[in-house]
């Protein structure tokens, strides 16, 4: 299983949301919860996007969301997450 962080992804993280591929790879390491699915109408996909959050080695919590094709976890985004998310994600996650 490999982490697959495409060029224009990459750039969108780093420029848009200041995140570093390392930053994403801390929060997979450090997640203690699983993963819900993105329902959203809008944000439907097939695979369907999950989502989780967790502290980078730093302690920043990011929002991870992701993928799962092929056996590979494909990054759509990472960003600095906000206390809705946090509380949906702590209320919803097991």
């Amino acid at each position: 299983m490999a982490l697959i962080l495409s060029a224009s992804v990459s750039a969108k993280l780093k420029v848009k949301h200041c995140v570093e591929e390392s930053e994403v790879i801390e929060a997979f390491a450090n997640r203690g919860k699983g993963f819900l699915v993105d329902t959203r109408e809008d944000h439907q996909t097939t695979p369907p996007t999950e989502w989780f959050i967790s502290e980078t080695d730093r302690g920043r919590k990011l929002k991870v969301c992701f993928m799962l094709r092929d056996g590979d976890i494909h990054i759509k985004t990472a960003y600095a997450a906000n206390p809705t998310e946090i509380a949906i994600y702590n209320k919803y996650a097991v």
